[in-house]
């Protein structure tokens, strides 16, 4: 079954907009636990401007489900992770002054980069995964990074879903069969959204997990917390 992982870093954003804790970060974590997500995915970058490194170790002390710390791997997201410990790591290739996450790692290009700090989570018993483009040498090559999964990239499935969503699907329809044949776990996330995301679920075969920040903590606005985090739910789980 499809797990769904809720990316609080928006949560974080409007923390810090004025200082203080409001809204309370670990509770919101902990509240989108209770109402049925399965984890919760965090992005700290080296600025702070939303999650924080002190989030990070706040959030690992109450956290009962799949914690997922996602980022580009410098030495003191390493550290950070390995101190941590989470359920899960997920390498992103974006330089710090980048807003969000905008392309997959090129494996060939970084494999060796990539194998000897995978290596590191993977002596601290951290699973592992990488974003990646649905792009099928890729995620052949990704194999000899020796990850555990992949995380496909489906901004180009989401922006392009209303014009021909058949069109928009069957890249990431290939990745995933490619990395299963390949014994790689399958992860998705970035732009997924009530729109978009049960056509996604639908279609992908062998979807672990599917990790959503913006488009949810925005619809939660308009529906509230626990209704979205349900109506998620549901669009993955029938």
């Amino acid at each position: 079954m499809t797990k769904l992982s809720v990316n609080i870093n928006k949560i974080a954003t409007l923390r810090n907009a004025r200082g203080g804790n409001i809204p309370d970060l670990v509770k919101t974590a902990t509240d989108i636990e209770r109402f049925g997500a399965e984890g919760i995915t965090v992005h700290p970058r080296p600025d702070e401007r939303h999650i924080r490194y002190a989030d990070v170790y706040d959030l690992k002390k109450v956290l009962t489900t799949e914690f997922n710390i996602e980022g580009y791997p410098s030495e003191d997201f390493i550290r950070l992770v390995c101190a941590v410990q989470p359920e899960q790591v997920t390498l992103v290739p974006d330089p710090p002054e980048t807003l969000t996450s905008n392309a997959g790692w090129d494996t060939v290009k970084y494999k060796l980069f990539l194998k000897e700090v995978i290596a590191t989570f993977h002596a601290a018993g951290i699973r592992t995964s990488i974003f990646i483009e649905p792009d099928v040498r890729l995620i052949e090559n990704a194999v000899e990074t020796e990850t555990d999964r992949i995380e496909l990239y489906t901004e180009n499935y989401a922006k392009n879903y209303l014009a021909d969503k058949k069109y928009a699907i069957a890249p990431y329809i290939t990745a995933s069969e490619t990395a299963h044949q390949c014994g790689l776990g399958v992860n998705a996330g970035h732009d997924l959204s009530l729109e978009n995301l049960k056509y996604f679920a639908q279609h992908i075969p062998y979807l672990n997990e599917v990790s959503i920040g913006h488009a949810l903590i925005s619809d939660a606005l308009y529906f509230g917390l626990e209704n979205t985090v349900q109506m998620y739910l549901s669009l993955i789980k029938n």
